[in-house]
């Protein structure tokens, strides 16, 4: 995040006009279609309710729930490694890839490791991470970051798509303006290194504590190839994602592709327990991720953030990111949950501009499928970054506590209206950084109250009704 933060990027968002018509036509579109395969489901109501009830008992005993998940991926030939932080998870996963001779690795798309720079980081080993899902190697080869949580190049149209394709990938064709003959050159790129890229990457929608099942949920199938083909995989997974039973599975993949894509289910579906004999990789890691979350859980309003399942219903419904996008909010999370979620796990100081992000409109929490109430952890931060953040550092707050001392004795306030009628001081020019250039203090009488008071004859009863 910017020193400047959300509203200096926002303004420079808001100059892109293509970007506004790309995310606002994009959004409206998702959203009338998850509104259309909502309808259709007569418990959905209950659906939210279990899937919120499931993440709540996860998250409670987390600690117990991530040592049973240990135990079934060991149990089933699998490798778990802890990361704290992102060094540590980055460092875990260049060791593995090095260790096999890997000068490259093809990687499913996650959040996980977009949010601790994984790619980087492998690139300064000499390790090469090639994005397999189609938005984000659009967002590759043209060096652009992620603008949302399920479609990474939602602020790209198709004349930007094939003007990028015939300048890379291929090079010297004219691809024409069909979307299949897009995906094509797309496909054609990546198969070659489908078959012959010996460690692949991953991230997880889910990990069921009681099997050791990881399951990953994509459109597009290229996951699927990177999850069967290599010999190796490593999944990074954020430690909220586990889940304590197989059956909790069913409620989530009725919510997610529906709150996702809106449709009914998702078209592809992976799940891999462990290792087995000539079927898939011979060799598989779960790195468990902190990175912040575990400071995330000790907050008991803010943690409800960790309930997020990564659908992006919330930044199709919110007015502020249809038309800001998601470049405004300077992290792999934006929108309403990353108004929320960055904030926590960068920590406040950090992103003290993003609780205010978002309007407190509540249609993010309407169309949530785990019931995160975001306007109540939005107003809970706001609260936080105005008691551990501005009242230390804002010149607003400090000119507040000086005033606030004016005020709270009656020698310093009479003195200080005094000068305020001779154009000194704080009360007479309203100079209170913040506060004063939304709002304005009443021009300063000739004479005070209390001196009118003084200057009546001796005598006069108090409330008799004469003029002064």
């Amino acid at each position: 995040m910017s020193k400047t933060g959300f509203p200096a990027a926002a303004r420079r968002e808001l100059a892109d006009a293509q970007m506004r018509h790309n995310v606002g036509k994009a959004t409206s579109t998702i959203r009338a279609r998850r509104a259309a395969r909502v309808a259709e489901v007569p418990d959905w109501q209950a659906l939210r309710d279990a899937g919120a009830a499931i993440k709540a008992r996860a998250m409670a005993t987390l600690p117990e729930q991530l040592e049973r998940l240990e135990a079934s991926v060991t149990r089933a030939g699998g490798q778990v490694h802890w990361a704290r932080d992102a060094a540590e998870c980055n460092a875990i996963v260049s060791g593995i890839a090095r260790g096999h001779g890997a000068r490259e690795v093809i990687k499913v798309k996650s959040l996980a490791t977009d949010e601790i720079g994984m790619n980087a980081a492998l690139a300064a080993d000499g390790v090469e991470a090639i994005e397999t899902d189609l938005a984000e190697l659009i967002n590759q080869l043209g060096h652009d970051t992620s603008s949302h949580i399920l479609v990474p190049a939602i602020h790209r149209n198709r004349a930007e798509i094939k003007q990028l394709f015939e300048r890379t990938i291929a090079r010297g064709q004219d691809l024409g303006w069909e979307p299949k003959a897009l995906a094509e050159a797309s496909r054609r790129h990546l198969r070659e290194k489908f078959l012959s890229v010996p460690v692949a990457t991953s991230g997880a929608n889910f990990a069921v504590a009681e099997t050791g099942t990881i399951g990953v949920v994509e459109s597009e199938g290229n996951g699927r190839m990177c999850l069967t083909l290599p010999q190796v995989l490593i999944t990074v997974m954020g430690i909220e994602k586990v889940l304590p039973e197989w059956r909790d599975l069913e409620v989530f993949v009725q919510l997610l592709p529906r709150s996702a894509t809106g449709e009914r289910m998702n078209p592809y579906t992976s799940l891999w327990t462990g290792v087995r004999a000539d079927d898939g990789p011979q060799e598989f890691h779960l790195v468990l991720l902190d990175n912040g979350r575990t400071d995330v859980l000790a907050d008991e309003v803010g943690r409800s953030a960790l309930h997020c399942i990564r659908c992006s219903a919330c930044l199709n419904s919110c007015p502020v990111y249809s038309r800001v996008g998601g470049h405004a909010y300077e992290s792999v999370y934006p929108g309403p949950i990353g108004a929320i979620l960055t904030p926590q796990l960068r920590g406040l100081d950090q992103a003290p501009t993003l609780p205010y992000a978002s309007s407190l409109c509540g249609a993010c929490y309407e169309v949530c499928p785990v019931k995160i109430d975001i306007p109540s952890v939005l107003l809970h931060l706001r609260g936080r970054v105005v008691r551990e953040y501005k009242s230390k550092r804002s010149p607003e707050a400090l000119a507040m506590e000086a005033v606030g001392r004016v005020f709270a004795s009656q020698g310093l306030y009479e003195r200080a209206q005094k000068l305020a009628r001779l154009g000194h001081g704080p009360i007479a020019t309203a100079a209170l950084p913040g506060w004063s250039s939304m709002r304005g203090l009443p021009e300063v009488p000739e004479q005070t109250f209390r001196e009118w008071w003084r200057s009546r004859p001796p005598g006069r009863a108090q409330g008799d009704g004469s003029a002064p």
